[in-house]
């Protein structure tokens, strides 16, 4: 049987009906105020093609899913941090106290899409910090990190049922050490800086933190929790994600790149990270 999860957090309950009709289910179940889970749906490629569009057009997420999954079926939750876990790109706003963010962001948009490869496009990236006094760290960890709507609420859920969570990034070590302890995440791995007195050298310590590296990461955690890696719901939104959610149980799409919404599982363009909750029962 397969259910169809509708949500938007501005949506209003007859959007979410009219949507829903479209898919024919046989029982809608109310989830909240602005979710709906239609049950037993005929979810052939033109049905589900016309409830997109009409989602989209109501900026409504649509998770087509099969009915029964639950977070019980997950033991990790593996998440990307910048534009995902957060809402910046760290990076970008490192390189504005250089006053160079719009050069650094074409790079990092460029890479998030595909078109470069990530490793080269972060050594690039890097290099244009060198110099730069390494408390501008600290300040836009204080001044400019703001954690993604919903996270708190979604790794509340995720850790009373029992999932451990990792926060895998291509960004930096200062900031995933200070979420880790903020939120009491379970691992974390990221790029190191080089601080040589109390500056920027513009380049990063040992291996970059690529999509091979992060798909690593994933499949080295559940050997060490004992599952296999389709036991871990995989959250990016960018192209150096794919290789990481393609090995994941369920694959989510945050905000994402088109690139990576046409190929994940769950695509939430609208609603806060514990959207995922909906869509697991």
């Amino acid at each position: 049987m397969t259910n169809l999860v509708l949500q938007g957090p501005h949506a209003a309950a007859n959007q979410l009906r009219a949507i829903a009709v479209l898919a024919a289910p046989v029982r809608v179940t109310v989830l909240s105020a602005t979710a709906l889970r239609c049950e037993d749906v005929a979810a052939t490629p033109e049905v589900v093609a016309a409830v997109q569009a009409a989602a989209l057009a109501a900026q409504v997420d649509a998770t087509v899913i099969e009915a029964g999954r639950t977070l019980a079926d997950f033991s990790l939750v593996a998440m990307d941090m910048d534009s995902t876990l957060i809402t910046i790109e760290c990076i970008d706003e490192i390189a504005d106290m250089q006053g160079l963010k719009a050069q650094v962001s074409e790079i990092t948009e460029a890479a998030m899409r595909g078109e470069l490869d990530f490793a080269a496009s972060l050594t690039r990236r890097v290099a244009l910090l060198a110099g730069l006094d390494a408390a501008a760290l600290e300040r836009v960890y204080e001044e400019r990190l703001r954690l993604s709507p919903g996270a708190e609420t979604m790794l509340a859920a995720v850790r009373a049922a029992g999932l451990k969570t990792l926060l895998v990034s291509g960004g930096f070590t200062f900031f995933t050490d200070r979420l880790k302890a903020r939120l009491g995440l379970d691992y974390t791995h990221a790029n190191v800086l080089e601080i040589e007195d109390g500056r920027l050298t513009g380049r990063v310590v040992g291996g970059i933190v690529d999509a091979e590296e992060k798909m690593r990461t994933v499949q080295r955690v559940c050997d060490e929790l004992g599952v296999p890696t389709s036991r871990a719901i995989v959250m990016g939104d960018g192209a150096n994600d794919l290789k990481m959610m393609g090995i994941g149980g369920l694959s989510v799409a945050f905000r994402a790149k088109p690139v990576v919404r046409a190929q994940a599982d769950v695509a939430l363009n609208f609603s806060g990270l514990d959207g995922v909750l909906a869509v697991l029962g």
